[in-house]
Parts: structure tokens; C-alpha cells; sequence
């Protein structure tokens, strides 16, 4: 079983977003928020039982990661955003380009970068 934490959980959405070659960004008041993959696909993806990450959900919300939309789901917050798009430019940089395309990558992290 997957020792969990918040890392593992953000690594393990964007090794979803990458698997499902779909990266949902909306593009919001001068910010990026990353649409974050259901709970339970998180659980799925991880083997454990639905109810183990829920916690880490709390976390993540706790320190301003993610905030949950009414019919829409979970998107990143700004530092969320910040935090995936390290993660995808540091380990996945290759796999998110060639979803993005190279161009559109750059200026994604551009945008997040902290002025």
C-alpha cells in the first residue's frame, strides 16, 4: 500500500494528467488553476481505499493547494498551480510538452513564476 502525503498526492495528479494525456487549465484573474483529478480516481490510481486520501484533502485545502468548486470539482489555488507545474518542469518536463506543446509549457511557467 502507498504511504500517502500531500506530495505523493500531487505527484500522483500528475501522473494521472500525463497517463490520461488531458491537463485541464483555466486561465482566471491574472492566475492558472490546474483542475485536480477526483478523490476517488486518486484512490483508484493508488490502490488504497477512497476514504485514506480525504484527509490529505483537508490538508491540502488547510494550506491553501486546492479549493473544492461547487460542479466543478478540485482546482489547484495559485500556490497549488505553483506546486504542479514545479513538479511537471523539474520531473515530467518532456511528458507535459508534448501535451502542451513547448510554447505553451514556457509561458505556463512563466505565468506562475513569482514575480
Amino acid at each position: 500500500m502507498a504511504v500517502l502525503s500531500v506530495d505523493v498526492l500531487f505527484d500522483t495528479a500528475i501522473r494521472i494528467m500525463l497517463a490520461e494525456r488531458s491537463i485541464s487549465i483555466t486561465f482566471a484573474h491574472d492566475s492558472i488553476l490546474i483542475k485536480f483529478p477526483t478523490t476517488r480516481r486518486l484512490a483508484e490510481f493508488l490502490e488504497v481505499p477512497h476514504y485514506y486520501v480525504l484527509p490529505y484533502f483537508a490538508m491540502m485545502e488547510q494550506e491553501e493547494l486546492v479549493t473544492r468548486a461547487e460542479r466543478v470539482g478540485i482546482l489547484t489555488t495559485v500556490k497549488g498551480s505553483r506546486k504542479i507545474i514545479d513538479s511537471m518542469r523539474e520531473k515530467y518536463h518532456r511528458e507535459t510538452e508534448e501535451i502542451l506543446g513547448a510554447s505553451v509549457f514556457q509561458e505556463i511557467i512563466k505565468k506562475i513564476s513569482p514575480q
